[in-house]
């Protein structure tokens, strides 16, 4: 059993996650999903992850589609996005009303993330 908290990174393609899992496995027991309704079922049979990061741009749900779904049955999962864009009104009005705590841009940076949910969780 791994004292590591629980991180689900949600991207769309592939490669984000096998790099994102590479770049955060030592620091976190993490779990990826290619899409938001996947990441949904993953989050029922993974009730103790404490973080969540989505990327924005994903056919079908948008990450915060996805965060807006996920945080109403998990209210206490600290969520995050990643976007390779600018910060668009959808992401500042996430921020504004708590839904999310950060966003961060691609290519992400280790310490950045660390360091954000560092924050969230004390």
């Amino acid at each position: 059993m791994s004292d590591k908290l629980k991180l689900l990174y949600v991207d769309d393609e592939e490669m984000n996650l096998l790099l994102f899992e590479k770049i955060f496995e030592k620091k976190y027991n993490i779990i990826t999903a290619e899409s938001g309704m996947l990441a949904l079922e993953l989050l029922l049979s993974h009730p103790d992850t404490v973080v969540v990061i989505s990327d924005m741009k994903m056919p079908t749900m948008t990450g915060i589609q996805f965060i807006q779904k996920a945080k109403n049955k998990f209210p206490n999962i600290n969520f995050f996005i990643l976007t390779g864009y600018d910060i668009n009104d959808e992401i500042q009005e996430a921020l504004e009303s708590n839904m999310i705590l950060n966003y961060f841009r691609k290519p992400f940076n280790f310490n950045e993330i660390n360091s954000a949910i560092q924050k969230a969780l004390e």
